[in-house]
């Protein structure tokens, strides 16, 4: 594997909880043959991009988005919801459409060249994509 292969990079919106981090890389990876995911993590951060009213937090989103696609040349955006999420505990279905409402917002923010793909990590922390 050799580094800064600009074709391996991914761009992951992703809960900041550690446990659905390895199980989601190793997703990306195996999937999608992409080596060098970079993760952008917030607490919640479906929720936060869904309901489009913290500004500081969705700049700073955004920002970190803008280095991985333009710097590293990211072509995939995966937005991730997953169970028990502490920074927005909703059930699975309010989440799907928050995921599904993030992925249109993202969109919104001028991401269209890039493939934006909604995952789910289950209560086995298992990934399943989902849109």
């Amino acid at each position: 594997m050799k580094y800064l292969d600009i074709d391996k990079f991914a761009t992951v919106v992703t809960c900041m909880d550690g446990r659905i981090q390895i199980p989601v890389l190793e997703w990306i990876i195996e999937n999608y043959d992409l080596d060098y995911p970079d993760l952008i993590t917030e607490a919640g951060p479906i929720k936060i991009i869904a309901d489009d009213k913290e500004e500081k937090v969705i700049e700073a989103i955004k920002k970190r988005m803008d280095i991985s696609i333009h710097k590293h040349h990211s072509k995939h955006v995966f937005v991730v919801g997953h169970y028990d999420c502490a920074g927005n505990p909703q059930p699975k279905e309010v989440q799907l459409e928050q995921i599904k409402k993030s992925m249109e917002q993202i969109k919104k923010w001028g991401y269209t060249d890039e493939e934006i793909i909604g995952l789910w990590v289950n209560e086995n922390w298992k990934v399943e994509r989902i849109f």
